[in-house]
Protein backbone atom coordinates (compact mmCIF):
# COMPACT_ATOMS: atom_id res chain seq x y z
CA UNK A 1 0.00 0.00 0.00
CA UNK A 2 1.37 3.35 -0.95
CA UNK A 3 1.69 6.35 1.39
CA UNK A 4 -1.09 8.12 -0.51
CA UNK A 5 -3.53 5.30 0.22
CA UNK A 6 -2.59 5.27 3.91
CA UNK A 7 -3.26 9.00 4.30
CA UNK A 8 -6.63 8.64 2.50
CA UNK A 9 -7.73 5.76 4.73
CA UNK A 10 -6.76 7.66 7.91
CA UNK A 11 -8.67 10.75 6.77
CA UNK A 12 -11.80 8.62 6.05
CA UNK A 13 -11.68 7.11 9.54
CA UNK A 14 -11.38 10.54 11.12
CA UNK A 15 -14.36 11.86 9.12
CA UNK A 16 -16.45 8.85 10.13
CA UNK A 17 -15.66 9.37 13.84
CA UNK A 18 -16.40 13.09 13.56
CA UNK A 19 -19.81 12.46 11.98
CA UNK A 20 -20.66 9.85 14.61
CA UNK A 21 -19.72 12.25 17.42
CA UNK A 22 -21.83 15.01 15.89
CA UNK A 23 -24.80 12.66 15.68
CA UNK A 24 -24.44 11.68 19.32
CA UNK A 25 -24.24 15.33 20.36
CA UNK A 26 -27.43 16.15 18.41
CA UNK A 27 -29.31 13.29 20.05
CA UNK A 28 -28.12 14.43 23.49
CA UNK A 29 -29.25 18.01 22.78
CA UNK A 30 -32.72 16.87 21.74
CA UNK A 31 -33.04 14.76 24.85
CA UNK A 32 -31.97 17.67 27.02
CA UNK A 33 -34.50 19.97 25.41
CA UNK A 34 -37.28 17.40 25.86
CA UNK A 35 -36.40 17.00 29.54
CA UNK A 36 -36.37 20.75 30.06
CA UNK A 37 -39.73 21.12 28.36
CA UNK A 38 -41.25 18.42 30.53
CA UNK A 39 -39.91 20.03 33.66
CA UNK A 40 -41.15 23.49 32.60
CA UNK A 41 -44.59 22.15 31.71
CA UNK A 42 -44.82 20.44 35.05
CA UNK A 43 -43.97 23.64 36.92
CA UNK A 44 -46.47 25.64 34.89
CA UNK A 45 -49.15 23.07 35.48
CA UNK A 46 -48.42 23.10 39.17
CA UNK A 47 -48.49 26.88 39.25
CA UNK A 48 -51.81 26.92 37.40
CA UNK A 49 -53.22 24.42 39.81
CA UNK A 50 -52.09 26.55 42.71
CA UNK A 51 -53.60 29.81 41.35
CA UNK A 52 -56.98 28.45 40.25
CA UNK A 53 -59.73 28.25 42.90
CA UNK A 54 -62.67 25.93 42.52
CA UNK A 55 -66.21 27.13 43.25
CA UNK A 56 -66.42 24.75 46.20
CA UNK A 57 -63.07 25.72 47.76
CA UNK A 58 -63.23 27.74 50.99
CA UNK A 59 -62.13 31.36 50.93
CA UNK A 60 -59.00 30.54 52.98
CA UNK A 61 -57.66 28.44 50.08
CA UNK A 62 -57.93 31.34 47.59
CA UNK A 63 -54.49 32.71 48.33
CA UNK A 64 -55.44 33.34 51.97
CA UNK A 65 -57.04 36.71 51.17
CA UNK A 66 -60.69 35.73 51.58
CA UNK A 67 -61.47 36.15 47.85
CA UNK A 68 -64.20 33.87 46.55
CA UNK A 69 -64.13 31.94 43.30
CA UNK A 70 -66.54 34.51 41.81
CA UNK A 71 -64.13 37.33 42.72
CA UNK A 72 -61.22 35.54 41.00
CA UNK A 73 -63.33 35.01 37.91
CA UNK A 74 -64.21 38.73 37.76
CA UNK A 75 -60.58 39.77 38.18
CA UNK A 76 -59.63 37.66 35.14
CA UNK A 77 -62.41 39.15 32.98
CA UNK A 78 -61.52 41.60 30.17
CA UNK A 79 -61.39 45.28 31.05
CA UNK A 80 -64.51 45.97 29.00
CA UNK A 81 -66.53 43.62 31.20
CA UNK A 82 -65.47 45.46 34.34
CA UNK A 83 -66.36 48.91 33.02
CA UNK A 84 -69.72 48.07 31.48
CA UNK A 85 -72.48 50.06 33.24
CA UNK A 86 -75.24 48.01 34.86
CA UNK A 87 -78.65 47.94 33.23
CA UNK A 88 -81.11 50.61 34.36
CA UNK A 89 -83.48 49.55 37.08
CA UNK A 90 -87.13 49.22 36.16
CA UNK A 91 -90.14 50.00 38.28
CA UNK A 92 -93.10 47.70 38.71
CA UNK A 93 -95.37 50.12 36.90
CA UNK A 94 -92.85 51.15 34.24
CA UNK A 95 -93.77 54.80 34.77
CA UNK A 96 -92.13 57.70 36.60
CA UNK A 97 -94.45 59.39 39.02
CA UNK A 98 -94.24 63.12 39.59
CA UNK A 99 -93.47 64.37 43.04
CA UNK A 100 -96.36 66.15 44.73
CA UNK A 101 -95.52 69.83 45.27
CA UNK A 102 -95.68 71.12 48.81
CA UNK A 103 -97.48 74.40 49.63
CA UNK A 104 -95.22 77.40 50.21
CA UNK A 105 -97.43 78.40 53.16
CA UNK A 106 -100.64 77.47 54.90
CA UNK A 107 -102.94 80.22 56.17
CA UNK A 108 -105.68 79.74 58.77
CA UNK A 109 -108.85 81.50 57.65
CA UNK A 110 -111.36 83.24 59.89
CA UNK A 111 -113.74 80.26 59.99
CA UNK A 112 -110.94 77.85 61.00
CA UNK A 113 -110.42 76.29 57.60
CA UNK A 114 -107.00 76.35 55.89
CA UNK A 115 -105.72 77.93 52.70
CA UNK A 116 -102.78 76.02 51.23
CA UNK A 117 -100.85 78.36 48.94
CA UNK A 118 -98.86 76.97 45.98
CA UNK A 119 -96.59 78.79 43.55
CA UNK A 120 -97.39 77.56 40.04
CA UNK A 121 -95.64 80.19 37.90
CA UNK A 122 -94.37 83.77 37.68
CA UNK A 123 -96.82 85.91 39.69
CA UNK A 124 -99.19 82.96 39.60
CA UNK A 125 -100.40 81.23 42.74
CA UNK A 126 -103.11 78.85 43.74
CA UNK A 127 -104.82 78.61 47.12
CA UNK A 128 -106.67 75.43 48.03
CA UNK A 129 -109.24 75.98 50.78
CA UNK A 130 -109.37 72.82 52.89
CA UNK A 131 -111.54 71.93 55.88
CA UNK A 132 -111.09 68.63 57.74
CA UNK A 133 -109.26 67.19 54.75
CA UNK A 134 -111.99 68.19 52.28
CA UNK A 135 -111.17 70.54 49.38
CA UNK A 136 -113.80 73.26 49.37
CA UNK A 137 -112.52 75.62 46.67
CA UNK A 138 -109.44 76.65 44.68
CA UNK A 139 -108.38 80.22 43.94
CA UNK A 140 -106.02 80.96 41.02
CA UNK A 141 -104.25 84.19 40.01
CA UNK A 142 -103.89 83.18 36.35
CA UNK A 143 -105.89 86.26 35.23
CA UNK A 144 -105.19 88.52 38.23
CA UNK A 145 -106.25 88.65 41.88
CA UNK A 146 -108.92 86.08 42.73
CA UNK A 147 -111.56 85.83 45.45
CA UNK A 148 -114.53 83.86 46.69
CA UNK A 149 -117.66 84.23 48.76
CA UNK A 150 -117.56 81.01 50.82
CA UNK A 151 -120.97 81.11 52.50
CA UNK A 152 -120.39 84.50 54.11
CA UNK A 153 -116.62 84.18 54.51
CA UNK A 154 -114.76 86.24 51.94
CA UNK A 155 -111.28 85.24 50.79
CA UNK A 156 -108.87 87.06 48.44
CA UNK A 157 -105.71 85.59 46.89
CA UNK A 158 -103.41 88.28 45.49
CA UNK A 159 -100.94 88.04 42.62
CA UNK A 160 -98.20 88.16 45.27
CA UNK A 161 -99.51 84.97 46.85
CA UNK A 162 -101.04 86.67 49.92
CA UNK A 163 -104.31 85.48 51.41
CA UNK A 164 -106.86 87.63 53.27
CA UNK A 165 -110.16 86.47 54.77
CA UNK A 166 -112.97 88.18 56.67
CA UNK A 167 -116.68 88.07 57.40
CA UNK A 168 -119.34 90.75 57.11
CA UNK A 169 -119.46 94.07 55.25
CA UNK A 170 -121.48 92.71 52.34
CA UNK A 171 -123.89 94.54 50.04
CA UNK A 172 -126.31 93.02 47.56
CA UNK A 173 -126.17 94.56 44.09
CA UNK A 174 -127.14 96.12 41.87
CA UNK A 175 -126.43 99.48 43.40
CA UNK A 176 -123.66 101.85 44.52
CA UNK A 177 -122.02 101.12 47.86
CA UNK A 178 -119.32 102.56 50.09
CA UNK A 179 -116.37 100.23 50.64
CA UNK A 180 -113.49 100.12 53.13
CA UNK A 181 -110.62 102.56 52.61
CA UNK A 182 -112.80 105.27 51.04
CA UNK A 183 -113.58 103.29 47.88
CA UNK A 184 -117.01 103.05 46.25
CA UNK A 185 -118.44 100.28 44.10
CA UNK A 186 -121.08 100.64 41.42
CA UNK A 187 -122.51 97.11 40.94
CA UNK A 188 -124.56 96.28 37.85
CA UNK A 189 -126.19 93.07 36.69
CA UNK A 190 -125.01 91.90 33.27
CA UNK A 191 -126.79 88.54 33.09
CA UNK A 192 -127.66 85.41 35.01
CA UNK A 193 -124.91 84.85 37.59
CA UNK A 194 -122.99 87.67 35.95
CA UNK A 195 -122.31 90.95 37.80
CA UNK A 196 -119.84 93.74 37.23
CA UNK A 197 -118.49 96.30 39.72
CA UNK A 198 -116.75 99.57 38.95
CA UNK A 199 -114.37 100.52 41.77
CA UNK A 200 -114.37 104.30 42.16
CA UNK A 201 -111.67 106.28 43.94
CA UNK A 202 -111.90 109.41 46.08
CA UNK A 203 -111.70 111.66 43.02
CA UNK A 204 -114.65 109.92 41.39
CA UNK A 205 -112.59 108.13 38.76
CA UNK A 206 -113.05 104.44 37.99
CA UNK A 207 -109.81 102.82 39.15
CA UNK A 208 -110.69 99.17 38.47
CA UNK A 209 -113.45 96.92 37.15
CA UNK A 210 -114.39 93.56 38.61
CA UNK A 211 -116.28 91.02 36.50
CA UNK A 212 -117.92 88.03 38.19
CA UNK A 213 -119.17 85.88 35.31
CA UNK A 214 -120.30 82.49 36.66
CA UNK A 215 -117.37 82.75 39.05
CA UNK A 216 -116.61 84.93 42.09
CA UNK A 217 -113.69 87.31 41.79
CA UNK A 218 -111.42 89.31 44.12
CA UNK A 219 -109.25 92.41 44.12
CA UNK A 220 -106.39 93.92 46.11
CA UNK A 221 -107.04 97.68 45.86
CA UNK A 222 -104.00 99.14 47.63
CA UNK A 223 -104.35 96.84 50.67
CA UNK A 224 -108.15 97.04 50.59
CA UNK A 225 -109.50 93.60 49.72
CA UNK A 226 -112.75 93.25 47.77
CA UNK A 227 -114.83 90.25 46.74
CA UNK A 228 -117.64 90.35 44.17
CA UNK A 229 -119.72 87.17 43.87
CA UNK A 230 -121.47 85.85 40.78
CA UNK A 231 -124.70 86.49 42.70
CA UNK A 232 -124.01 90.24 42.99
CA UNK A 233 -122.82 90.37 46.63
CA UNK A 234 -119.87 92.70 47.21
CA UNK A 235 -117.78 92.94 50.40
CA UNK A 236 -114.52 94.67 51.36
CA UNK A 237 -111.93 94.58 54.15
CA UNK A 238 -108.94 96.74 55.00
Amino acid sequence: MTKRHVRHTARTLRDTRTARSAGLLAVAAVAALSLTACQTGGDDGAAGARTKVSASAPASEAGGNGASAQTVARSEAPTGDRTTAPAAATTTSGKTSKAVAAPIRTVTLVDGSKAEVYRVGTQRYQAKIVNNGDLLATLDTKKGDDGIDANGMYVVLTMGGEVRSWMGGEHQGPGTFALAGGWKAKVTKVGELHYRAQIIGREGAVEATMDANQHDTGLDANAVYIVLSAGGVISSHA
